[in-house]
């Protein structure tokens, strides 16, 4: 089992940056591919963007491309979020989620086996 805690949302003027946090604990080991998703009020959850079980690949959403990064720290078991030129169109709950499996696409919600509480972000116009 693995325990993912994010951290760091809250509300911002469009234009600011956030950067959120996503802390594993349990099993741990070996590593998992890690997403980070959003759900919005009224609409389907997201993806966002993940990176991939080394770390040395990393895929985002069309609409967040180029101003969201995402990296990881393994050593302290933790996934960041670096949000940029933030949008109200960006203010939702966002998810960490962390997948076995290092076969198939990574915006695939089914995909993964775990999933955080979520965080809220809003972005004030």
């Amino acid at each position: 089992q693995v325990q993912l805690v994010e951290s760091g949302g809250g509300l911002v003027q469009a234009g600011g940056s956030l950067t959120l946090s996503c802390a594993a604990s349990g099993r741990t080991s070996p590593n998992y591919a890690m997403g980070w998703f959003r759900q919005a009020p009224g609409k389907e959850r997201e993806f966002v963007g993940a990176v991939n079980w080394s770390g040395l690949a990393t895929y985002y959403a069309d609409s967040v491309k180029g101003r969201f990064t995402i990296s990881r720290a393994d050593a302290k078991n933790t996934v960041y979020l670096q949000m940029n030129s933030l949008r109200p169109e960006d203010t939702a709950v966002y998810y960490c989620a962390a997948r076995r499996s290092r076969v198939g696409p990574l915006n695939e919600i089914a995909a993964y086996d775990y999933w955080g509480q979520g965080t809220q972000i809003t972005v004030s116009s």
